[in-house]
């Protein structure tokens, strides 16, 4: 069965990039003028994101339910870039009418009227009570258990990408997300950035309610870019390891002490190499610590002790990229059909404007 899944990859067909160059800079001039939305934007790495991308001449929603921090926040980046296109947008991404307040708040500071890049980042580290450890339940009316990393960490994802969905492909100016195209000929974006974690990709103990928030965030990403094509969005995922922000409890720092964390500007680097690059389609990267590496002739990475010349150092690292290399035969036919989909939508779409074009000109020799 392995054998035949081999031959049939299916990176082309969903309209995947190939794997990208972790060494290449990325050129920070395309998101000018970029219309950019991020939820949990007034700390960590929603300002990290916020400095570097006004700082290239984005227009930038930094959207939080904390308006003290998020409110100065966008004054101080605004003083610091001399960038005027900034905005705070108070917003509560458990509640869905407050995600649809923002985007449309969105779509009216957007100088044209639409929105390029959607960053899924708002999320929280634990509530209240430990999951793992229950209370009370012999009472008569046992206490349920506090969900809020749940309601923060997927819901919230979930109604940030439904609405993304539904705003990107309306994108004016847009055109679909393409990985063979040329940046300088793509003058808006359709672009989705999921916020992971290394919770994502193994177990933390402890925090088994945020590792099941983030592995359901690897899973909707992993079927989103199966079939994102149909919408002409890219999507892609940003997985940072432990990264000492307000997200990081007192328990964390205490069990990193002596250790190594990661920094911001090196998730802030990975989520810009994406956004600053629309051939970049369906890739997924964890960030961590910067370490000194080196890659052996069988293409296995070792930590490097010392001075070596053929080492590098590296903070960033793809993950799942061969998810399509290897397809079974419902993978295949179901990509297959929507590929038919998308084709049939093509010809009604341009039915449907062809008759408009001309009911619009015969109304205006009527007139």
């Amino acid at each position: 069965m392995f054998q035949e899944a081999a031959k049939h990859p299916l990176g082309d067909l969903v309209r995947q990039s190939p794997p990208f160059d972790i060494s290449h800079v990325p050129d920070d001039s395309w998101m000018k003028n970029k219309v950019i939305v991020i939820t949990g934007g007034a700390s960590g790495f929603g300002a990290g994101f916020l400095r570097r991308w006004a700082a290239a001449g984005a227009v930038v929603i930094a959207a939080d339910i904390n308006v003290q921090n998020g409110d100065q926040l966008v004054r101080d980046v605004k003083k610091e870039t001399g960038n005027p296109h900034l905005h705070f947008v108070h917003c509560d991404v458990t509640d869905w009418q407050s995600q649809v307040n923002l985007f449309r708040e969105a779509v009216k500071l957007s100088p044209h009227g639409g929105i390029d890049t959607v960053v899924a980042n708002a999320g929280i580290g634990g509530g209240k009570r430990p999951f793992e450890e229950p209370i009370d339940l012999d009472r008569p009316d046992p206490p349920p258990p506090d969900l809020s990393v749940l309601d923060v960490n997927l819901t919230g994802v979930l109604y940030t990408t439904h609405l993304a969905l539904w705003y990107l492909p309306r994108n004016p100016g847009s055109s679909p997300a393409n990985p063979k195209c040329v940046p300088s000929e793509m003058h808006r974006d359709r672009h989705l950035v999921l916020l992971g974690s290394y919770a994502s990709l193994m177990p933390i103990p402890g925090a088994p309610l945020y590792g099941a928030s983030k592995h359901a965030v690897l899973g909707l990403y992993r079927t989103l870019r199966s079939m994102s094509f149909m919408h002409g969005i890219r999507v892609n995922l940003v997985c940072p390891y432990f990264i000492l922000t307000p997200l990081a409890t007192t328990v964390v720092r205490l069990a990193l002490a002596g250790g190594t964390a990661g920094k911001v500007e090196d998730v802030v680097d990975a989520a810009t190499r994406f956004a600053a690059d629309p051939r970049v389609v369906g890739r997924a990267v964890s960030v961590g610590p910067k370490l000194n590496v080196k890659q052996d002739v069988d293409g296995e990475w070792h930590l490097v002790e010392g001075k070596d010349p053929d080492a590098e150092k590296r903070a960033m690292w793809e993950v799942y990229l061969h998810d399509f290399e290897d397809s079974d035969v419902f993978q295949r036919r179901l990509v297959s059909i929507m590929n038919r989909i998308t084709e049939i939508r093509g010809w009604t779409g341009w039915a449907r404007d062809t008759i408009a074009a001309i009911v619009y000109g015969l109304r205006s020799l009527w007139k």
